[in-house]
């Protein structure tokens, strides 16, 4: 069977992790790529390479997609852009606001072009605003937005350190994916064609939504089970969401609610007082029964195995996980019991053995189709497809328009 998006052609102008993530998931869904690359390839490409225009980062982000290489700083390279779009459905846009103009595809161009198309277009802090001439990377919205204080890690000289993997890079790229289906959808009601804009800004605030949240009425400056800061008084009052040592390796709890909260220490054998009265969290004796309850939970945990303790938190109803490291997750039984390792043939590696769709449909299948493309693998093969011959093809390879 097909999938939701079979048939559905995107135009990928992108680089680095938003749109890149964005267009890997459409192609899960069954659209037909295309990504747009300078001839040197684009930075992630080049982040770290394993060989010449081949890293980690890049093959992890770009199955799924036709390479097409070529200088969108040339007239010749943005007459091939151009003579693309009246074909496609979409075109993903991933600059500065000020680029996409310089290289001729800004939306005014390609909406002339063909006015039934999808533009999405993500910037770092939007098209309006003081800020919105800065280029950004997840580091830098992070810090504008809060989020870098919200994440709450510090170094020794108490300087925020950055929530990883690139949380607002990787969510921008969700939220692209599904406003690019709605705008699709509307489309099909419509017939018209839109522009939809992204920003890192907007997801990362959307991320701290409770932090961010005004009301008439004091509710409060924190929310229950999150951390805001990385002290000692603030680590012993999430006793109940956090991660222990066990006798072979650690352990992560995470007991959200008073009912879950006495489960657990009624499992461990954990006496605290504040299942039997309240106590203000701020008080003297808060913070005190808050750091005994914490040493007595964290001693109780080295006592045993975290297999065994799962067997115990598992029997009573208490969430709890062991504290996995990534590189051992290919091979985890869950992950492989719910299809999420997918191996991709490539022609410089082989194979790629990667995290596969992250949804499932049963109706329209989710596949991943193939593996990430070798820089400029596809020019021929796509500027075949709008007629160009191989001597047209030779001279744009000639005079540097495509690698």
């Amino acid at each position: 069977m097909a999938g939701a998006l079979d048939g559905i052609k995107i135009l990928e102008c992108s680089e680095m992790i938003a749109a890149p993530f964005a267009g890997m998931h459409l192609g899960d869904l069954g659209a037909d790529i295309i990504k747009v690359e300078p001839p040197g390839g684009e930075p992630w490409r080049l982040n770290t390479q394993f060989m010449p225009t081949e890293s980690r980062t890049f093959l992890a982000l770009n199955r799924n997609k036709r390479d097409l290489a070529i200088d969108l700083k040339t007239a010749a390279g943005q007459a091939v852009i151009h003579e693309l779009v009246p074909s496609m459905d979409v075109v993903i846009v991933n600059y500065r606001p000020d680029t996409p103009a310089k290289l001729g595809i800004d939306y005014e161009t390609l909406h002339a072009l063909n006015p039934r198309i999808i533009y999405m277009e993500n910037t770092a802090m939007g098209r309006r605003g003081p800020q919105s001439h800065r280029p950004g990377y997840d580091l830098v919205a992070q810090a504008m937005t809060g989020l870098l204080i919200t994440g709450g890690r510090k170094d020794a000289d108490g300087l925020p350190l950055p929530l990883t993997p690139a949380i607002a890079d990787y969510g921008t790229g969700l939220t692209m994916a599904f406003a690019i289906c709605a705008a699709l959808f509307a489309r099909e009601r419509t017939g018209e064609g839109q522009k939809v804009e992204a920003t890192l800004l907007a997801t990362s605030l959307a991320l701290q939504g409770g932090g961010f949240m005004r009301t008439a009425v004091d509710t409060g400056g924190s929310i229950e089970g999150t951390v805001a800061a990385t002290g000692g008084d603030a680590r012993a009052a999430q006793a109940y969401y956090r991660a222990y040592a066990t006798k072979d390796s650690m352990i992560a709890v995470a007991c959200l609610t008073p009912v879950l909260r006495r489960k657990m220490a009624e499992a461990m054998g954990i006496h605290d007082v504040r299942h039997e009265r309240q106590i203000r969290r701020d008080s003297e004796e808060g913070i005190r029964v808050a750091h005994e309850v914490t040493a007595a939970i964290t001693e109780r945990m080295a006592e045993r195995t975290t297999a065994e303790w799962l067997e115990v938190l598992d029997g009573a109803g208490v969430p709890a996980g062991p504290v996995n490291d990534i590189k051992d997750l290919p091979d985890d039984p869950q992950v492989l019991a719910n299809d999420l390792v997918v191996t991709l043939p490539h022609p410089l590696v082989e194979s790629v053995s990667m995290v596969g769709p992250v949804i499932r449909m049963h109706g329209t299948p989710t596949a991943a189709q193939f593996g990430p493309p070798t820089l400029g693998q596809h020019n021929d093969e796509i500027l075949g497809e709008l007629g160009y011959d191989a001597e047209r093809i030779a001279a744009l390879r000639a005079d540097g328009v495509i690698k």
